[in-house]
Order: C-alpha cells, then structure tokens, then sequence
C-alpha cells in the first residue's frame, strides 16, 4: 500500500509540474506575441506619422 501511495503521489506531482510548466510556456508565447503585434502597430504608426507633413501651430 506505501509503493502504490508514494507511486500515486509521484504521478500528481509529476503532473502538477507538467500542467504549471506548460501553462507558464504559453502565457509567455501570449506575451510575446501580444509585444510583436504592438511593436508592429507602433511602426507602422512611425512610418504614418513620418510620411505626413509636419503641422505648425
């Protein structure tokens, strides 16, 4: 009964790490992708911005 306790706990903490790694892998591709689309959207509004003539006040 011990081998099959200890064997059981194993196999939850083993899963536990598993899931938490693998959440923690997206939520960093999710935040990487979120940073390459705002930094593609700030260049393109750099280059908007470049190519209007500037406004005097």
């Amino acid at each position: 009964m011990k081998k099959f306790i200890t064997a059981a706990v194993v196999v939850v903490t083993t899963s536990v790490a598993g899931i938490l790694t693998w959440r923690k892998v997206e939520s960093d591709r999710f935040r990487n992708d979120l940073w390459t689309e705002a930094e593609r959207v700030s260049a393109e509004q750099d280059e908007v911005a470049a190519a209007q003539p500037a406004r005097h006040a």
